[in-house]
């Protein structure tokens, strides 16, 4: 097998720097798209043969294409029983046909390798009382798992420097953008829809419209041919098809005018849209359904998992069990290192909560988790290595010395005879984490854990170490027992969360850009 290298730095295979950004535009409108064509899939009824025509209309890949080691373990069950349902929805912009050549524009790009535009992490939690959507800036920079491509066998290599996460669709397919994703987030997903421009375009007007507000008059256009082209009079228009893909375009016109005022905006739509589709009446003539349905199934690219009309007919009523009130859309918190972003600490905080699903609305209290019996069970006290790692130091604090050593003793004090202390220089870790490189030593490293009162949560996959790690932070810099500060379980702000019944939003319009 052929094995391809990774691009040559932080735009290596990208589009040069700034050209990225706008493309956030369509995320939100392409999010749409694949969710009204799962409801659209939900109500569609069809005899066998036209039920065996839509499904081959599906196209269908693998869901992750990573290796083993770089996979996140599974969600857990609550303690009922039931399993929350990650879904990643990937947005395209491939310009592989003459529509949707004409709908992305950027002619020289034609036929060329397809990014993965838009990235939205969908988590329905495990009652299926809530949903939290997080969406990644599509320059954000990460680090790409080796990936194999299930058709040709095609190797592209693991990244050796921070690579932006659209390149991950051209490595394979979005089984390498879901790769990406668990290595990043250490979240298990469970599948995949992929929906390109002309997709998004055919389905944008079976919403029948959707309420946005504007607090002036709008005309998105500037003297040099910048701006989407919208225009709106001031107060609550129904948008949908061309326009709809305007208003998630526009910058130009919109607050400061900078991509977080686009996101705003893009949000807005998102949740006016959820509200409108479970009120829309439509969708319940036989013949338009049928219309809908083939644009809906010829729209999407899923995992075999999900490629069947009866199967996105089931994902469709378990969308369907949640209230506007109770989803929550949030960005990952970044900050920009050049013309792109890197995640910030307070992404793995959000990262975190959807792994113990844990609801960002705050409606919820922390669920209670069944423990799945590891598939290699923790071996015998005295037979699991621990390297200890002294991570006391803090940015106003000097580590604490021989404080490895110290926890290191309590250890084989306690049986685990083959403890040691890492005789490294002192890191700055915030709180004591106990870190596995793969999923054979999970339970070696969650027994090391439950033996010093150190919560699960705690315990953490990292590709970062060689064997059981057990990294002594800042919040144990004495004492040899670990008490555990209570877990802050709130949405980071800067996850700008904004809640799906919200109503009153009105997007600000800059004076310049009004009529």
């Amino acid at each position: 097998m052929a094995l391809k290298p990774q691009g040559n730095g932080p735009n290596g295979g990208g589009r040069r720097p700034g050209a990225g950004r706008p493309r956030r535009r369509r995320r939100v409108l392409r999010w749409s798209a694949m969710v009204l064509a799962v409801l659209i899939l939900g109500s569609a009824g069809a005899g066998y043969l036209y039920y065996e025509h839509l499904n081959d209309n599906i196209k269908k890949d693998d869901l992750n294409i990573g290796d083993a080691k770089d996979r996140a373990a599974e969600s857990k069950a609550n303690s009922a029983g039931q399993t929350p349902l990650n879904i990643l929805l990937i947005g395209s912009d491939a310009r592989d046909t003459e529509e949707n050549q004409e709908l992305g524009g950027a002619k020289e790009t034609f036929g060329g390798t397809p990014l993965a535009d838009v990235q939205m992490l969908l988590h329905l939690s495990a009652d299926r009382t809530n949903m939290s959507v997080v969406s990644m800036p599509r320059d954000t920079l990460v680090d790409i798992p080796k990936c194999t491509d299930p058709d040709d066998g095609e190797v592209y290599a693991a990244s050796t420097v921070p690579t932006m996460t659209n390149q991950t669709l051209g490595r394979g397919g979005p089984g390498c953008t879901v790769a990406t994703w668990e290595k990043l987030t250490d979240i298990h997903i469970d599948h995949f829809m992929q929906i390109d421009f002309s997709g998004v375009v055919s389905m944008a007007d079976a919403i029948g419209g959707v309420p946005v507000c504007v607090d002036a008059n709008i005309y998105s256009h500037t003297s040099t041919g910048k701006g989407s082209g919208l225009k709106l009079e001031k107060g609550t228009t129904y948008i949908q098809g061309q326009q709809a893909l305007e208003w998630l375009r526009t910058r130009y016109g919109f607050e400061d005018g900078s991509d977080l005022a686009r996101a705003e905006a893009q949000h807005q739509y998102m949740n006016s849209m959820v509200r409108q589709l479970r009120k829309n009446a439509t969708i319940s003539s036989p013949n338009k359904l049928r219309k809908l349905a083939e644009t809906a199934t010829t729209a999407l690219t899923v995992d075999k998992g999900l490629g069947t009309v009866t199967k996105l007919y089931n994902l469709s009523n378990e969308l369907k069990k949640v209230e506007p009130s109770r989803i929550t859309m949030t960005t990952m918190p970044n900050r920009y290192v050049g013309a792109r972003v890197v995640p910030t600490e307070d992404a793995e905080q959000l990262f975190r909560l959807v792994r113990e699903d844990i609801s960002l609305d705050g409606k919820d209290k922390k669920k209670t988790t069944t423990e799945k019996a590891s598939t290699d069970p923790a071996a015998a006290d005295d037979k699991i290595g621990v390297a200890v790692v002294n991570g006391t130091r803090t940015s106003t604090q000097s580590p604490v010395g021989g404080r490895a050593s110290t926890v290191a003793e309590l250890l084989v004090g306690k049986g685990f005879t083959q403890a040691t202390a890492e005789q490294t220089q002192a890191t700055a870790a915030e709180k004591t984490l106990v870190r596995y490189p793969n999923a054979d030593l999970e339970g070696d490293a969650r027994r090391v854990a439950k033996a010093l009162g150190i919560p699960t949560s705690s315990v953490q996959k990292s590709t970062d170490v060689s064997g059981v790690t057990l990294v002594v932070g800042a919040d144990w810099r004495e004492g040899t027992a670990y008490k555990a500060e209570a877990e802050d379980n709130t949405t980071p702000d800067t996850a700008e969360a904004l809640n799906g019944a919200d109503k009153k939003a009105c997007m600000h319009v800059d004076p310049d850009y009004t009529w």
